[in-house]
């Protein structure tokens, strides 16, 4: 049976409406990587397996590992279509190695879930030590601009109806010029979780 469907993210950009579009559109000849984090549920939760090497994901919650995947992924099979999902702090872990796919030309389509936080880290502070986080803020560049740096492709978004046109023409261009390109997803710290924010894990007399 399938899982039921979740309701829209809080805000002016819906991540389940977003993962919902990559998984309705990708094709069948495709392998979506994601690294470490909360962010990686999008994918788990919206696209299914097509197959062996459709879907390639960390153990033991290694960040970074999205991206040098990808990579791996476009090199085994440079006619397929490669999705990776990154979050902000992850993909800052490799994302020096968007050189190396910009120099085997290799057209991959990175998501930079951008919430401005270490997430994972975010979301157990605020279980176990509600109203004491500690050192999770990130100061982040602008990933369009980096992606466009190295000669790819860079958008970034903060509203749903943006997403499938930005999502869609990065990984046509992807797959034409065979150069990576990068959709950045920019949204409020506050949203953690598919189905969860920050403000609803905080016990009541600590968010008043």
């Amino acid at each position: 049976p399938q899982a039921p469907a979740l309701p829209p993210t809080p805000g002016p950009l819906d991540l389940n409406a977003a993962a919902r579009h990559v998984a309705a559109t990708l094709p069948l000849r495709s392998c979506v990587t994601v690294g470490a984090g909360n962010y990686a549920l999008y994918a788990h939760r919206h696209i299914a397996f097509k197959g062996p090497g459709s879907q390639l994901a960390p153990a033991v919650g290694a960040m970074g590992y999205g991206l040098p995947a990808a990579i791996a992924a476009k090199l085994r099979d440079r006619d397929a279509a490669v999705v990776c999902f990154a979050g902000d702090g992850c993909f800052q872990m490799t994302m020096q190695e968007l050189a190396t796919a910009a120099q085997y030309r290799l057209g991959i389509v990175v998501l930079v879930f951008n919430n401005g936080l270490f997430g994972t880290i975010r979301l157990h502070q605020e279980r176990a030590y509600p109203g004491r986080a500690l050192a999770t803020e990130l100061v982040n560049p602008d990933f369009a601009l980096l992606a466009q740096s190295y000669g790819g492709y860079g958008a970034a978004v903060e509203c749903t109806e943006d997403f499938a046109p930005a999502y869609d023409a990065a990984l046509a261009y992807a797959q034409e010029h065979r150069m990576p390109a990068i959709v950045e997803l920019r949204y409020d710290a506050d949203i953690i979780l598919p189905d969860r924010t920050l403000s609803q894990l905080r016990p009541a007399e600590t968010a008043a």
